[in-house]
Formats: structure tokens, C-alpha cells, sequence
């Protein structure tokens, strides 16, 4: 085993959360990664780990849809937030933009090529999920247990 501290467990909410130090080791149940692989991973995860972007995607993989058909798809989700994930899907490319010049322009979304690659990870996690919640909520129970004895 490399003498190589690991890197620490992030919350994976910002991507400056996830800088990893020169020399830093990422260690997976696979290999050992050197840091920039680490990076990479954690840069990935920053954005399809994202609760709005996981449900956006998913939203687009029933097809095309506008800013208003996905907000409203969405339920809770404000205009501000959803214009950002929405971006940041673009900007990854996950999802493509599409611009009508009409009065007022229409803008549809869908997913791309990447954007529908990633669905089959992003369901297999939602089903573990789904089928671990009773777990995990007896796990957090007993841990509140523990920690306000």
C-alpha cells in the first residue's frame, strides 16, 4: 500500500470542495488513481451527483422540453436554480440548447449523446437508493440516538 495519504471524503456540493494536493492518493475498490484522475471523478460527480441536475436529466430523457415544461416538471425548483443547473448541464455537455428565433424565442433542451450515457449509472444509483431508504433512515435514527445520549 503507497505511503500517499488518501484524499478526504468530500461533500461533493461545490467543485472547490473537491481540489486534491499534488502527491495525493484516490483510492477506489478497482486501483489506485493518481490525483488527477481523483479530480476528474470528483468533477464528474460535482454535476450528475447534484439532486436538480439527477432530476433534469431524468425529466429530458422523456424528450425535448422547455424552461417552463421542465420548471413546472419540477415542481420546487426556482427559475434561478434551474437556469443554473441548466447551464452547467450545457456547459458539461449533457444537455444541448436550442434557440428558435420566433417571437419571443422559443428554447427547447434535451439531452445529448453523453447526457443519455449517463442515465444508466444515474438510475442504478436512484434504484439503490430507493431500495436502501429504510436503511439509511434506521442508520441516521440511530445514530441521533447515540449522539443526543
Amino acid at each position: 500500500m503507497s505511503d500517499q495519504p488518501f484524499a478526504q471524503e468530500s461533500t461533493l456540493k461545490k467543485p472547490s470542495h473537491l481540489k486534491v494536493t499534488a502527491g495525493t492518493r484516490c483510492v477506489t475498490d478497482f486501483a489506485d488513481l493518481p490525483a488527477d484522475a481523483c479530480q476528474s471523478v470528483g468533477d464528474v460527480l460535482a454535476r450528475v451527483g447534484d439532486k436538480w441536475s439527477i432530476l433534469t436529466i431524468a425529466m429530458l430523457s422523456r424528450g425535448t422540453m422547455r424552461f417552463s415544461e421542465l420548471k413546472r416538471s419540477l415542481g420546487s425548483i426556482s427559475q434561478k436554480v434551474l437556469t443554473s443547473t441548466l447551464r452547467g448541464l450545457e456547459r458539461d455537455g449533457y444537455v444541448l440548447r436550442t434557440v428558435t428565433p420566433t417571437i419571443p424565442p422559443r428554447v427547447d433542451y434535451e439531452l445529448t449523446k453523453l447526457g443519455q450515457d449517463v442515465l444508466g449509472p444515474v438510475e442504478v444509483l436512484a434504484r439503490w437508493a430507493i431500495e436502501n431508504s429504510g436503511r439509511v433512515e434506521a442508520a441516521r435514527m440511530q445514530f441521533d440516538r447515540r449522539a443526543h445520549v
